[in-house]
């Protein structure tokens, strides 16, 4: 396996790794990444722990997502504060140097499914989230 996991932060590639495209992973690599951040995002939503829910993006994920805008969604999104942790994986899409990953996603308070959708890729070495939503 070209990664390695830190339990304090993202993954890491390995020095030499000649595999620095994320598409490049099978579907059980990339779902072993994406699962633990998928939860730590859902985790720290329903927490409104908004450092902890940017930590993993990257640098133009982190700008695009200010703390203003992100503290408003944290305050008044029923939705955002209340996902449950029980999602289930879809499926993966490759495209160019990410992967999106699907997953179905319930709230505790909101009857109903939403789609959820994490967008990984390198930057710097390391696999960081470039996209993340529900829908």
């Amino acid at each position: 396996m070209s990664m390695l996991m830190s339990s304090d932060g993202p993954v890491i590639a390995r020095a030499g790794d000649a595999r620095a495209n994320i598409i490049d992973k099978t579907d059980e690599e990339i779902k072993a990444i994406a699962d633990p951040l998928w939860l730590e995002l859902i985790t720290n939503s329903n927490e409104g722990k908004y450092g902890e829910f940017v930590k993993n993006f990257s640098s133009s994920m982190a700008r695009a997502m200010n703390q203003v805008t992100a503290g408003h969604q944290f305050a008044n999104s029923e939705l955002a504060r209340n996902l449950t942790t029980d999602s289930d994986y879809l499926g993966i899409i490759r495209r160019g140097e990410h992967v999106t990953v699907l997953y179905r996603q319930r709230s505790s308070k909101k009857e109903g499914e939403w789609l959820g959708r994490l967008v990984l890729g390198y930057e710097d070495g390391k696999i960081k989230i470039f996209g993340a939503s529900l829908f």
